[in-house]
């Protein structure tokens, strides 16, 4: 093997394998071309960005599938930059202000409501309608979660591979912040007594798919993430990033297989040496698996080379909640005060989330709305309307019937949109696609319709999360190994797993990344989710 002047096996040569073309797959396809490896890119889908991806549907209407809005922008900017070049000239991305418009039900229809937005002086004014003594706090939250995010922000940045790195300088500094016995809920008690204002800086660990009343206190920089570092909406849709970077990873040399469905990884030994594809094996001298862990990791690797996380434990994870998902084409205009993120939030939050967790379909239940035409007009043709509706719901363990219960859920779901203002649609649609949790699990290989992945208990973060070096030869990124769900900490596993496996294959710590910011917090949505 050629070394290099300092020491290190050249890379010229190597070839890694890539299964998957999501957001975590085209984010490792980028950094491993960068330092001068053969990437072959495989996705079982005629189109990249797994659900992070747009469609256009019959009429024109164009929909996001997974996640509709993109946070912390900066974390993929620095991926474009390490490969020369700059994310604006590829995707333009608007800043969204408000951010989204919170509206919280009460006896009688919507008793309160919030336009959130980064500007803290028009926030405080929002907050202070409904709560004033908890508008007066609102700087000590965001300056107390700026700390939080700078002092995580190292431990999200480092692989956990060793149960020694759980006493790592970063996560000893981080310590003192972590509070494992209090929940975001309980956390937020500190600063805002009215359960509506913990409610605009807590539902968004439902982007972890979990519940604020469960979910560890870290995780209210989730909010302030928002507040700080903006919404932003991918003029396009969120499918538009992941074109952009599929697209310059093609012109970076990477081999982007579409239609193209992975059967197994093969070992030799202990180390994996490629994947098998319709029936040929492909060797390489590392994997990476990119998709949903515990809907994938049983299919493709044998069980023996996955001593933590056997059969039964994958069994045993604790996972998300999953979505029940409506895609609208609608004839006409919405109202006008519809902007384009809304959630209404249900008048007993408590209980509907307490419902998901214990399994109960919810029957009064909160829903988020993206009307991407308000900003974007190129979402649907002239004079029409795409709609795209999410509902929280309890994931396929539960053991609901969805076959029986679906068409009058949709009715319910109808039902609420008139809570914002959405009154008249049901002789408008012109285009209807209606997700539910099967459907995820049958369409998308997402492990019991979970569709936010492992849940982010403290069981099941860090160490105790899938390794990002998952065995020799065998890497994983996605929202199912560390650090987590949500687009920009999904793009930081990929540096991370990047990092390692060129670590890995020039037998020293390589320098290959060095030039790449480490500027990522933990944040959203995501995968979508």
């Amino acid at each position: 093997m050629l070394q290099s002047r300092d020491g290190l096996r050249s890379l010229s040569g190597r070839r890694v394998a890539v299964v998957g073309a999501g957001p975590g797959g085209l984010a490792t396809a980028l950094l491993l071309a960068k330092a001068g490896i053969h990437v072959t890119l495989f996705e079982r889908d005629p189109a990249v960005g797994g659900r992070t991806k747009t469609v256009e549907a019959p009429g024109g209407y164009r929909f996001d599938i997974g996640p509709t809005f993109f946070l912390y922008p900066q974390i993929l900017a620095d991926i474009f930059e390490s490969c020369g070049e700059r994310l604006e000239d590829h995707v333009a991305l608007k800043r969204l202000d408000p951010m989204y418009h919170l509206l919280f039900e009460g006896e009688d229809g919507v008793a309160a409501e919030i336009r959130a937005t980064g500007d803290e002086d028009r926030l405080r004014a929002e907050i202070a309608r409904i709560a004033p003594e908890d508008a007066k706090n609102l700087h000590a939250f965001f300056t107390e979660n700026r700390t939080k995010l700078h002092t995580f922000k190292p431990v999200l940045e480092q692989s956990f591979d060793r149960f020694f790195s759980m006493m790592s300088p970063a996560m000893l500094a981080a310590l003192p912040h972590l509070h494992p016995s209090r929940s975001v809920d309980k956390d937020l008690k500190r600063y805002f007594a009215d359960p509506r204002v913990r409610l605009a800086f807590s539902f968004q660990t439902k982007y972890l798919g979990m519940s604020p009343f469960r979910c560890p206190s870290l995780f209210t920089i989730l909010s302030f993430l928002e507040y700080e570092h903006g919404v932003y909406h991918p003029v396009g849709g969120c499918g538009a990033v992941s074109e952009a970077m599929a697209g310059l990873a093609r012109r970076m040399g990477v081999d982007i297989r579409l239609d193209t469905k992975v059967e197994r990884v093969v070992y030799e030994g202990r180390r994996a040496s490629g994947v098998v594809v319709n029936g040929e094996t492909f060797n390489a001298d590392a994997v990476v698996l990119n998709g949903d862990f515990a809907g994938t990791i049983r299919d493709l690797v044998p069980e023996t080379h996955r001593p933590r996380w056997r059969d039964r434990k994958v069994d045993k994870a604790r996972l998300s909640c999953s979505t029940f998902m409506m895609y609208l084409g609608i004839e006409g205009k919405l109202p006008d005060g519809l902007g384009h993120h809304s959630i209404l939030l249900s008048k007993d939050y408590e209980r509907n989330i307490a419902e998901i967790t214990g399994g109960t379909l919810p029957m009064t239940p909160s829903l988020y709305v993206q009307h991407a035409g308000f900003t974007d007009g190129g979402m649907a043709p002239p004079g029409h309307t795409a709609l795209y509706v999410l509902v929280p719901v309890p994931n396929l363990k539960s053991g609901i019937d969805w076959e029986s219960v679906r068409p009058a859920y949709r009715r319910l779901v109808l039902e609420r949109l008139k809570l914002l203002g959405i009154t008249d649609i049901e002789s408008r649609i012109r285009y209807e696609r209606v997700l539910d949790p099967r459907d995820w699990r049958d369409e998308f290989t997402v492990h019991e319709g979970a569709t936010f992945n492992l849940a982010h208990d403290l069981g099941q973060m860090l160490w105790f999360r899938p390794h990002n070096r998952f065995g020799p030869g065998l890497y994983l990124v996605g929202g199912g190994t560390h650090p987590g769900s949500g687009l920009p900490v999904i793009y930081e596993g990929a540096r991370i797993s990047a990092r390692l496996l060129i670590q890995d294959l020039a037998g020293a710590k390589a320098p290959a990344l060095k030039e790449l910011p480490a500027t990522s917090p933990l944040a959203t949505q995501g995968e979508a989710r």
